[in-house]
């Protein structure tokens, strides 16, 4: 059987932006290779660097700590949400809210990855993608909530409108332990396809965000 994999990630690059008013992340050398070109022989060297960089650069994920201080952090998230999950694309059309009526018609969607295509993600790096863009409605939240998929990602600068103060899927969708994931790309590619995702934070302790590698295997 053939299979296809799609990186849905952005690039992390020193200095990018990813969300207004956050910094971008910078790199800093510990162990340079001259340093190391020192102790070793051959002409061999290594390099060691650091990374200062808020836990929501790229395209990261959302645990439940994120906004409730009992939920479960990026090390204590079930494996089960994040490796090998079924993929239903539910694709919006326009900038606004996405409704509850397009979660209602995708069917069964417990234990799946549903992934918002809203094409958003075309004006990454721009003033375009920073002003807002698509979202969940409270109405569509709540659907998606009664039907406990796996996580819920969308490829858009924030999974709710960035002026409401509400945050009614970063709230609901956290309280119910399903984990959410924004700043996705390249979801046209799963229109039409029988796909499965993986999105894996490494496993740090007490951070409720964390960038991650989206990977779609597109069978």
């Amino acid at each position: 059987m053939t299979r296809t994999l799609l990186d849905l990630s952005h690039p992390i690059t020193p200095g990018m932006q990813t969300y207004p008013g956050l910094p971008g992340p910078q790199l800093r050398t510990h162990v340079s290779r001259e340093q190391s070109a020192r102790r070793l022989t051959g002409g061999l060297s290594f390099e060691i660097l650091g990374l200062d960089m808020v836990a929501n650069t790229g395209t990261y994920l959302d645990a439940p700590r994120h906004y409730w201080a009992d939920g479960a952090d990026v090390a204590g998230l079930e494996l089960e949400r994040l490796v090998d999950v079924p993929v239903t694309l539910l694709v919006a059309e326009g900038d606004g809210a996405v409704g509850a009526g397009l979660v209602e018609a995708a069917g069964d969607l417990a234990g799946r990855a549903v992934l918002v295509c809203t094409g958003w993600s075309r004006h990454w790096g721009t003033d375009a993608y920073a002003s807002g863009g698509p979202h969940l409605s409270a109405a569509a939240v709540d659907a998606l909530v009664e039907r406990s998929p796996a996580l819920v990602g969308i490829d858009a600068l924030n999974i709710d409108a960035v002026d409401d103060p509400a945050r009614p899927a970063h709230a609901r969708l956290l309280r119910a332990g399903i984990p959410i994931v924004e700043h996705l790309t390249g979801l046209e590619a799963l229109v039409g396809a029988d796909a499965r995702l993986t999105v894996l934070p490494p496993p740090f302790a007490e951070l409720g965000t964390f960038p991650v590698r989206a990977v779609a295997v597109v069978a």
